[in-house]
């Protein structure tokens, strides 16, 4: 593993995870009330033993590059590394970066500096749980120039991914990407060569591309100088490449989920709170995911009525019922209120007493959520303060919705309070 080099692709705007990425990159938007997304790829290259890492990003990346330089300090006593690197003008490319292939290309460069064999390229947005070492193994094993890491996938989320088709070496001869119609059908294919059982084959025809892929050193060079006008490796590199490079499918067995869209990131999140064993846990101490040390108290919980839920550290919760939510770091949830079904981010620092003291003067609720208020299917981003009887819970069952004088919007019917939003006294939503 000392030969990879990993290169995590902090993603573009994130316009589908809008309101949440407003104010911060993709890969630094908050899961299961402590973590960030970025820290899944960079805690499974750690597990599996890849220490050289870098994380390309160019949207609303301050509060990235902070939690990447508290949670992965470099050791003077290794090679090993975890850093940024921003879209900059240079002499040859004066542009930000125009997809994922053209990113690579900007620094490769900086990448071939290392001396290493391979490239690990990985997507900052997913949830999942992997060992790169299988992985690179058998793309090593099999000589392949490039392995594309896969899964099967049904009829309903086939053109979200870019699909394939292997021969039965497991070589791939064919890559669409989000096909729609006549093009989506064409990729359909028999999934039982991927070893799975003809039923679970039934429901999933289709073999999707997870974003995640090794190439050799010298190929990806040859790729990006021979094709200097692409942008994305999945609509341009990879179909490019399947004329003169081996390119692999290797089969993803675990749980996956791209968090690229407000739903998926709720889904994602509440799904944590499922059963003793959720189909994703951080609770697996072979391969712990790492993130930023806060050194915070335990949780104080008094007299409240909590069921299925995660609560962080930090917390301070009083009087209140809690049904199938995550709370967040710092939260400060007062009596008598109601939270089912949301994701609460919790808060970056806690205020004094004097800062409370000076809010109730403005006639500002405190960080946190008041007295007596219910919130049902929301996701409530940190540092927001929340007054007291306040109702959030969409009643109407709005799909789509706007408030951004208030610091609300509705997507897929879920209620999306923002970073730092006040809410005042009394508001219904």
């Amino acid at each position: 593993m000392r030969d990879v080099l990993a290169i995590i692709l902090g993603g573009g705007r994130g316009t589908r995870l809008f309101p949440l990425t407003q104010l911060r990159a993709k890969p630094a938007v908050p899961i299961a009330g402590k973590y960030r997304l970025i820290d899944i790829p960079v805690s499974n290259c750690i597990n599996s033993n890849v220490h050289k890492i870098y994380v390309l990003t160019q949207f609303n990346s301050a509060s990235l590059n902070r939690h990447i330089s508290q949670s992965y300090p470099a050791s003077p006593f290794s090679d090993g590394f975890v850093e940024i690197l921003a879209a900059q003008q240079t002499p040859e490319h004066s542009n930000w970066f125009q997809g994922t292939a053209d990113a690579v290309r900007q620094y490769l460069p900086s990448f071939l500096e290392h001396n290493v064999n391979d490239y690990l390229i990985l997507s900052g947005d997913h949830l999942y749980r992997m060992n790169y070492q299988d992985f690179i193994a058998e793309h090593r094993q099999n000589n392949a120039d490039i392995t594309v890491s896969v899964i099967p996938v049904t009829m309903e989320k086939a053109s979200e991914f870019g699909l394939l088709k292997i021969d039965n070496k497991g070589c791939v001869v064919e890559f669409c990407e989000k096909p729609q119609g006549a093009e989506l059908q064409k990729m359909q294919v028999d999934t039982v060569q991927l070893g799975l059982e003809p039923m679970a084959a039934n429901k999933m025809p289709f073999i999707a591309s997870m974003g995640i892929y090794v190439f050799k050193r010298q190929v990806l060079q040859d790729l990006l100088a021979a094709h200097p006008d692409t942008q994305d490796f999945g609509r341009e590199i990879l179909p490019i490449a399947l004329d003169s490079f081996k390119v692999r499918a290797y089969l993803f067995k675990g749980y996956w989920e791209d968090i690229g869209t407000i739903q998926s990131f709720y889904e994602a999140n509440l799904g944590l709170t499922d059963f003793v064993h959720p189909a994703f846990s951080f609770y697996d101490t072979h391969a712990p995911i790492i993130t930023h040390q806060r050194f915070l108290p335990p949780s104080k919980i008094l007299q409240a009525d909590v069921q299925q839920a995660m609560i962080c550290e930090g917390c301070i919760i009083r009087e209140a019922v809690i049904r199938r939510s995550i709370i967040g770091v710092r939260s400060i949830i007062r009596s008598h209120s109601q939270i089912e079904n949301s994701l609460v981010m919790g808060a970056d620092y806690y205020q004094s007493r004097e800062a409370k003291e000076a809010d109730k003067q403005k006639g500002l609720p405190s960080v946190g959520i008041g007295h007596d208020t219910v919130i049902r299917k929301a996701i409530i981003d940190k540092n927001a303060r929340i007054g007291s009887g306040v109702r959030i819970f969409n009643e109407a069952e709005i799909e789509e919705a706007d408030y951004p004088e208030r610091g609300i919007w509705i997507r897929n019917g879920i209620v999306i309070v923002t970073k730092n939003a006040v809410i005042p006294d009394g508001t219904q939503v």
